[in-house]
């Protein structure tokens, strides 16, 4: 038998272990603490990024506004030095159109801008991109002077959708954007117009495509019939060349387009252009042309254009848009 006099260094020894543990867990907690809370505040801080159902009440209840956009106050980082300019699509307006990326644009730190323009008669200050283009490029141009102007920045990024990735183009070529314009990425864009679909292969087939253009065009819609395959609008703006020197361009397009028709159409020639299929990087997304901007392939590739611009990035095959 073992004196207990033997145990008590024993007991002693673990005793003193037990306290070194509790002291080095106490240590880790008190440590542990302030780091969890810290991701809490910063998780808290992060913008709610939408969805389609904010897209849709935002289309009626906010058309001018969407979160992470317009804070007028906000400075450029070292990081992210170039103030991103949103340009919505025909038939939309900043509110609807820009519920995803632009709170994901500001999570990431970026200065985000938007607006609204081609609002006409028929518009009821919610259905945009339906005025002439070119003056649609002329309320661009003072917007993005505006966003310089608060921000300090050189140059700004545009990303637009639909028209809103064809109508720069008229900014950037005719207005002397180009100077202002560091990278232009375009989702779906009606570059080199539409036939939609057909239909207006039909129309000319059934002698109703004057007329009808006759009757948009008066009716407060010119920026549907510029945007059309062939338009002179179309002709006068590509005439000379798809690009000009200085911004770099992206366009990013699907196959399952339905709206521009064909979907090549979207696509730019010319130095400095880089363009993309979705399905080249995720063959089994069936996102639409409305759909590109819930898309999170798309959002994947727009974040690397304006960021780090990896070479064969490859955004993560989940999360796709809607496939209209």
């Amino acid at each position: 038998m073992k004196s207990p006099f033997t145990r008590r260094p024993a007991r002693a020894a673990r005793r003193g272990l037990a306290a070194a543990a509790l002291a080095s867990l106490l240590g880790t907690a008190a440590v542990a603490a302030p780091a969890q809370a810290h991701a809490q505040a910063q998780a808290a801080d992060k913008i709610p990024v939408g969805d389609v159902g904010t897209s849709l009440v935002n289309f009626f209840n906010s058309p001018d506004a969407v979160a992470g956009a317009n804070d007028w106050n906000c400075k450029p980082s070292a990081e992210h030095p170039t103030p991103v300019v949103l340009v919505h699509a025909t038939f939309v307006n900043l509110g609807t159109n820009w519920s995803v990326l632009s709170p994901m644009l500001a999570n990431e730190g970026y200065c985000v801008f938007g607006f609204n323009y081609g609002m006409t008669q028929l518009s009821f200050d919610r259905i945009g991109g339906l005025g002439d283009i070119a003056e649609s490029a002329k309320t661009l141009d003072a917007f993005v002077d505006k966003v310089l102007a608060a921000t300090g920045a050189q140059k700004v990024d545009l990303v637009g959708h639909s028209q809103g990735g064809m109508m720069p183009n008229y900014f950037i070529k005719r207005l002397g954007g180009a100077a202002k314009v560091r990278t232009f990425v375009a989702l779906a864009p009606s570059n080199h117009g539409t036939t939609i679909d057909g239909v207006l292969d039909l129309g000319k087939a059934l002698n109703l495509l004057g007329f009808a253009n006759q009757t948009l065009t008066e009716a407060g819609a010119p920026g549907l019939v510029q945007q059309e395959q062939g338009s002179d609008f179309q002709n006068a703006l590509f005439g000379d060349g798809d690009t000009v020197p200085g911004p770099r361009y992206v366009v990013i397009e699907t196959k399952n387009d339905i709206v521009v028709t064909p979907y090549t159409n979207a696509w730019l020639k010319g130095d400095g252009v880089t363009n993309i299929l979705v399905q080249d990087q995720c063959p089994d997304d069936y996102v639409g042309h409305v759909g590109m901007f819930n898309d999170s392939p798309v959002m994947q590739d727009v974040l690397n254009q304006l960021g780090a611009n990896t070479p064969g990035f490859k955004p993560a095959c989940e999360g796709y848009g809607l496939p209209l």
